[in-house]
Formats: C-alpha cells, structure tokens, sequence
C-alpha cells in the first residue's frame, strides 16, 4: 500500500532551462546537483517544490505532447501572478478546458520536452461536488 508521493522525475534536453521553470514557476529550491557524476542514469538535479520532491535527468524530450500531466495545487488568489510567471519564461500556454462551475481555475502550459504542467485552484473535493451537482440537476 502507497503512503503518498515519494518524487517525480523528467527527463529533459536542458537541466537549466527546466530548473529555471521549476525555480521561477513552481517556486522550487534547487537541493542537489550532480553535475557530470551519474548516479543514475545520466546527469541530474533535485528541486524542493512545496514539500515534493522533483527530479529532472538529462535525456532525450517526448517525442509528442500529449493531455498526460501533473497538476500542481496553487491558490486563487496566486493565479494571475502564476500566468504571469508561465507567460514570461515563454511557455506554450494551452486554452483552459470548458470547466463546470465550482470545479476551480488551471493553467496548462508545455515545456521545451513536451511536458505538460497544470496549476490548477480547485481540489478534489470541490470537482466531485461540482460534478455531483452538476449530474443531479
């Protein structure tokens, strides 16, 4: 049985520009370094982001962009200054989904390896009574 999340790892062309997304859009702390040592699989940093832990390794991007994502929790009031910060590292921001009312706000946005990030408001709570709702009527 799972006790929660322990990381998440991408794989990307160029570590800077990727830690510059999680330093700048996700508000992350850059923890560790591997510089040319491999421990792994290839070069690496570890990031602090709220209290998740984010790796990236050096490689190859996706060869495609898909709707496959992780969704980061941020607050309402922070949306607009998150847009701002997505915006300013000239990410490919993606057109929000048609949403129910209720359900919370997201950003989607692409990086330069083709994953897709949400910054999303809402929680699950709040999806599943929007949904609820939305069904009961």
């Amino acid at each position: 049985m799972i006790s929660g999340l322990s990381h998440m790892t991408f794989i990307v062309n160029d570590l800077d520009r990727m830690a510059e997304i999680i330093i700048e859009v996700l508000g992350g702390k850059e923890v560790y370094s591997s510089g040319k040592d491999t421990y792994s699989l290839s070069e690496e940093k570890f990031f602090l982001a709220g209290n998740l832990w984010i790796a990236i390794m050096k490689g190859e991007p996706l060869p495609s962009r898909s709707y496959n994502h992780v969704a980061f929790k941020i607050d309402e009031d922070d949306f607009d200054t998150c847009l701002k910060r997505v915006r300013a590292l000239g990410l490919d921001v993606r057109p929000p989904r048609d949403r129910v009312d209720g359900e919370g706000r997201s950003i989607y946005f692409y990086d330069h390896d083709n994953h897709m990030f949400e910054l999303h408001t809402g929680t699950l709570e709040q999806r599943l009574s929007s949904y609820l709702g939305e069904v009961a009527e």
